[in-house]
């Protein structure tokens, strides 16, 4: 029987069934996955079911693990590809793009219930955060005297997590430096449902998860480097002053899957309307040049990442444009 009549039997042409067999794979960061999967169910519709674009959440570092044994067209990070990734990349012949698409207030959270707690600095959030802290630190009167005699409930991003890369870089100065005894996840909406429960609980996370749930969490301003105690906005990233959680947010992209014509359709389509999904998931879009440079990057084949395999604390919207335009 031929393939024809194979078809026909199943009600389908053999265009359809090609187009049935198109799927862009995307996995990784959770703190990307708001942006990446609004993107993809408006892309969906506009290709009206003829391509399958599938999200998942495996952590910044999981999913690059997928990305580089080339599992996945698409791997979202909430920090740049790390040296040992770099490295895995390319002993597999995987190549990439690296396109930021905005940038992310990290959120340190607390239950409304907690009435002590005004705001935190970078020293507060170290004593308890640190290794050292582990198995010491376990009540808020040790780290200010001012606070109460009650227990730390204590809940943070997965180590498979770009937001654990950076949190712990920004807070306790080295990435996964960190205490192990919290309830960690991957998944945000984890996190969300534990500090929303507990009155002396606190954790972090993206911006757009603490924006989901503001009936349940209370955002912390964070005392930056001058002596401002700053809350997490889309104004105080922009002027800088969210000091150091603020962060790029990115999406690589498997070069040879560019040449697969749903995956370039996609990225190109992200490219266009991330601005407006970052919106409206409450993150900050970059400016339209920033865009338009990644368009650039993938019509000219500038491959690469212009991180040099490290993670970077403060990098700020003005110093990420120069960059990418210097690729």
């Amino acid at each position: 029987m031929s393939l024809n009549k194979l078809f026909a039997l199943m009600g389908l042409t053999v265009a359809a069934f090609a187009a049935q067999a198109q799927v862009v794979k995307i996995d990784g960061s959770s703190t990307v996955f708001p942006i990446t999967e609004g993107v993809a169910e408006d892309f969906q519709k506009t290709k009206k079911g003829a391509v399958k674009v599938t999200v998942g959440i495996s952590g910044t570092g999981g999913g690059f693990k997928k990305f580089c044994r080339g599992e996945t067209d698409i791997s979202n990070a909430s920090r740049p590809i790390l040296a040992k990734e770099m490295a895995d990349c390319k002993a597999a012949g995987i190549e990439y793009y690296e396109l930021p698409i905005a940038f992310d207030a990290l959120t340190v959270v607390i239950n409304p219930k907690n009435a002590w707690l005004k705001q935190i600095t970078v020293a507060e959030l170290k004593a308890i955060w640190e290794p050292a802290a582990q198995g010491k630190i376990t009540r808020w009167k040790q780290v200010n005297p001012a606070w109460p005699d009650q227990p730390i409930k204590l809940f943070g991003a997965g180590a498979d997590s770009g937001t654990f890369d950076y949190f712990t870089e920004a807070i306790n100065g080295k990435t996964k430096a960190s205490r192990g005894d919290f309830t960690a996840s991957e998944d945000d909406n984890v996190l969300v449902q534990g500090i929303s429960s507990d009155v002396n609980a606190i954790g972090y996370f993206g911006y757009a998860y603490y924006a989901e749930n503001t009936a349940k969490l209370k955002a912390l301003p964070v005392v930056n480097p001058k002596g401002q105690a700053v809350a997490p906005a889309e104004a105080t990233v922009l002027n800088g002053s969210y000091e150091p959680l603020s962060r790029p947010i990115f999406i690589y992209v498997n070069a040879k899957s560019i040449a697969k014509p749903e995956v370039k359709e996609y990225v190109e389509y992200m490219m266009k309307n991330s601005a407006k999904i970052a919106k409206e998931v409450k993150y900050v879009p970059l400016p339209a040049k920033a865009y338009t440079l990644g368009l650039e990057h993938l019509n000219k084949g500038k491959k690469g990442t212009v991180f040099g395999g490290k993670n970077e604390v403060g990098v700020t919207i003005e110093e990420l444009m120069t960059r990418e335009a210097a690729l």
